[in-house]
């Protein structure tokens, strides 16, 4: 009797392999042929599921960024414990943050993003998650809620994304860790403060 033949399971196999090897090696060093070797699956079947190397960067940063807006939604109620879960989840998931930087690596600031109509959209929610937190009153509406957004984005994401400077500049010791971490969300809650 022969193997049983289950598509998802080697989808889902590829996808792990491919966030894998595109977070270590962005998309101009990924190889396919890493991706089918760890995901033990042919490279035809890579192609046939995914497209091509690029599409299927573009499908793995999708399904990662819609992971992560499922996960920890923007909170203009709870600045504070939103900026907690973002470190949070990005401690747990470094993948998302290499994924993004590699994207602008790759693709830089004027070339279009195959999916950044989608990617728009993704943003919007939370922009307007911010203004409805504005017209409240519970947020600062001295800054717009596109420009809050990307503050608040950096202000819980840049020790992630330059470890190095991290280390260098905070320290390396749990307690530089929590007093950076609650530096950063007296920070953001001084940014959305009325």
């Amino acid at each position: 009797m022969g193997a049983v033949r289950d598509p998802e399971a080697t989808k889902a196999r590829i996808f792990d392999a491919a966030v894998a090897e595109f977070a270590r090696h962005g998309i101009a060093g990924a190889r396919i042929d890493r991706i089918a070797e760890q995901a033990k699956a042919n490279k035809q079947l890579i192609y046939a599921y995914f497209g091509n190397k690029a599409e299927l960067f573009t499908r793995v940063l999708q399904k990662t960024m819609l992971d992560l807006a499922v996960a920890v939604p923007v909170d203009p109620d709870d600045i504070e414990g939103w900026i907690d879960r973002v470190i949070d989840y990005h401690a747990t998931h470094p993948e998302v943050l290499r994924l993004l930087f590699w994207e602008g690596l790759e693709y830089g600031a004027d070339t279009e993003l195959p999916d950044e109509s989608e990617r728009r959209d993704h943003y919007r929610r939370k922009i307007d998650a911010l203004r409805d937190g504005q017209e409240r009153g519970v947020i600062t509406d001295a800054v717009p809620a596109r420009d809050l957004l990307f503050l608040l984005i950096a202000l819980a994401n840049w020790a992630a994304v330059v470890p190095q400077m991290r280390r260098i500049v905070v320290g390396v010791e749990d307690a530089d860790r929590d007093r950076l971490r609650a530096s950063v969300k007296e920070a953001a809650r001084r940014l959305v403060a009325r």
